[in-house]
């Protein structure tokens, strides 16, 4: 007989509104202090620390607008966030510290997560959804250089991008970019040459979120419909509908992979974080705490296996962390 789900290991309070994203930043070497970066509606990115359980500090960057992307580069005293204000922060943690230190103006109207790509020792790439609908820019950081627009062809109608993803297999290899769009497809762009490589039609609906293995060469996404849409990559870089699951209710916010691609977690409108296995999406676990929308859904980056959380944000205003499959 299967085991009834876990509780929760720790519920965080204390955001005072809905949140919309979660990173955590636990790999550094003792008496490094793990944090869980949250980003919410009212605007702030509260600093978790995971020993106390409590806000460390309080981040106010975007003029009480929603924050709904957070990610550290390198390490956890420099900060990415993105908010409905229309920008995108640079912020400097150090010694203390809590200041931006540069913002990225995108003029972009939706909610489409910007993603990171580290191509070098203080250099990244970054993916965003520009001005113009349909496009999405790619800037470096931190100089802010544009390197190229990725539009689609004209008379495409794939909408507005909704969710993205920069990959590269290695650090020689061209990065590469995975976006979900508004009339379902999925399209893989070579980011150098500005061009696109495949185009899969992957949902009905828009794609909410999705996530991708470089090494099997395989990723997932999520739509607001009762669908999974698994699919893979091969090597004359096309993308096939590898299979689908169908869910028991509609609506999928986050979808994300553990690191070693073991398990992945959905983030559902049904209050519900769902676990499945990776290999052949097997459900493993429905996590039933939330009491509205669970927003996102994010695995620490502990470097012990046996530390390993799963933590989700919810419209409740409630963040649940929890340990589970940590010992696979």
């Amino acid at each position: 007989m299967a085991l009834p789900p876990p509780d929760p290991q720790f519920v965080l309070r204390g955001t005072s509104a809905a949140v919309h994203t979660l990173h955590f930043s636990c790999g550094g070497p003792e008496p490094d202090i793990p944090l869980l970066f949250s980003g919410s509606e009212n605007g702030f990115i509260h600093v978790w620390n995971l020993k106390t359980h409590r806000v460390d500090t309080a981040l106010d960057g975007h003029g009480r607008k929603s924050v709904y992307c957070v990610k550290t580069m390198g390490g956890k005293d420099r900060l990415l966030s993105q908010g409905r204000d229309q920008r995108i922060c640079l912020w400097d943690l150090a010694e203390g510290r809590t200041s931006v230190t540069d913002s990225v103006f995108t003029e972009h109207v939706g909610f489409c997560r910007c993603s990171l790509l580290k191509v070098a020792q203080g250099r990244w790439l970054m993916a965003m959804a520009a001005r113009s609908l349909e496009e999405v820019q790619i800037l470096e950081l931190p100089s802010k250089t544009s390197v190229c627009t990725l539009k689609p062809e004209v008379g495409a109608k794939l909408g507005m991008p909704m969710c993205l993803k920069l990959w590269q297999l290695n650090c020689d290899s061209q990065p590469v970019l995975l976006a979900g769009y508004e009339d379902g497809s999925v399209v893989l762009w070579n980011v150098s040459m500005g061009k696109v490589l495949s185009q899969l039609i992957c949902h009905q609906e828009p794609v909410m979120s999705l996530d991708f293995d470089a090494e099997k060469a395989k990723g997932i996404s999520g739509s607001s419909e009762k669908v999974l849409s698994i699919w893979s990559l091969n090597e004359q870089q096309n993308l096939q509908v590898y299979k689908t699951h169908k869910l028991v209710n509609a609506g999928i916010s986050d979808i994300t992979i553990r690191a070693d691609k073991k398990i992945l977690a959905t983030a559902g409108w049904d209050h519900r974080i769902r676990i499945f296995g990776w290999k052949k999406l097997k459900p493993l676990a429905v996590l039933d705490y939330h009491t509205a929308t669970v927003h996102c859904v994010s695995f620490s980056d502990h470097s012990n296996p046996r530390e390993r959380l799963l933590a989700a944000g919810s419209k409740d205003q409630r963040i649940s962390v929890w340990s589970i499959y940590a010992q696979t």
